[in-house]
C-alpha cells in the first residue's frame, strides 16, 4: 500500500478489464489532477506508455501506476474505489486533502490548492 494512494481491489478489478479491452496491458495508469470543474481541480486517470522521468512510480495489485511529482501533495492518502449499482458503475474517489467538494461529485479544492474553479 501506498501512502500516496491506495486503489481498492475492484478498482483494481475494473482498471485491469479496461486496460485489457483497449490493449493497453502494459500501459502505465496514470492519476492525475487537473484544473477546472465547480471548485477548481478535478481528478483524471488515464492509460500511457511513457511517464515522465520525474514521476512517482507505484504499484498495486498487479497495475503500474505514475503520480506527476507536483500531484503527489495533493493526492497524498486518497482511496481509489469502484462501486457497482442498479444504475451501473463508477470509480469513486475520498481525498482526505479535499476540503471542499462540488454538487456533482467531480471537482474538489484543497486549503494549500484552489485550482482554476469554472462556472458549471
Amino acid at each position: 500500500m501506498s501512502d500516496v494512494l491506495n486503489i481498492s481491489e475492484a478498482a483494481a478489478l475494473q482498471i485491469k478489464d479496461m486496460m485489457k479491452e483497449h490493449d493497453e496491458e502494459n500501459a502505465f495508469l496514470r492519476v492525475a489532477i487537473k484544473g477546472g470543474g465547480c471548485s477548481g481541480l478535478s481528478y483524471g486517470m488515464g492509460f500511457e506508455n511513457e511517464p515522465a522521468e520525474d514521476d512517482l512510480h507505484l504499484e498495486q495489485h498487479g497495475i503500474k501506476i505514475v503520480v506527476a511529482k507536483n500531484d503527489v501533495g495533493i493526492l497524498n492518502g486518497t482511496q481509489i474505489d469502484y462501486k457497482q449499482s442498479m444504475m451501473g458503475g463508477g470509480f469513486t474517489i475520498d481525498n482526505p486533502n479535499a476540503i471542499a467538494n462540488c454538487g456533482c461529485g467531480s471537482s474538489f479544492r484543497t486549503a494549500t490548492n484552489t485550482g482554476t474553479p469554472e462556472n458549471c
